[in-house]
């Protein structure tokens, strides 16, 4: 069964930094397109950033300049480096993987607050 474990979440101060890893297992990692998206409280879940197996890379606008998707395809893992961080990039994360089929993991809470 296919798995993507998130880690890297936790409570930060406004203007800090996190940094996010997904780990897959049981996918051909390497063609597939990983995504990070968030769900905050009441909202629905949006795209915060994707990287094809291409490596070509797409960000919403409100995170652009400040966060940087990547991956290591040795390692079957995404990354999200979180720069600058806002209370309102505050939510739940979520690794997604997606070619045909689409997965997902079981997220990580991010807080940014002071």
């Amino acid at each position: 069964q296919v798995q993507l474990v998130e880690s890297g979440g936790g409570l930060v101060q406004p203007g800090g930094s996190l940094r996010l890893s997904c780990a897959a297992s049981k996918i051909i990692f390497s063609i597939y397109t990983m995504g990070w998206y968030r769900q905050a409280p009441g909202k629905g879940r949006q795209l915060v950033a994707r990287i094809t197996s291409g490596g070509t890379t797409t960000y919403t606008d409100a995170v652009k300049g400040r966060f940087t998707i990547s991956r290591d395809n040795a390692k079957n893992t995404v990354y999200l480096q979180m720069n600058s961080l806002k209370p309102e990039d505050t939510a739940v994360y979520y690794c997604n993987a997606y070619r045909v089929d689409n997965f997902w993991g079981q997220g990580t809470q991010v807080t940014v607050s002071s």
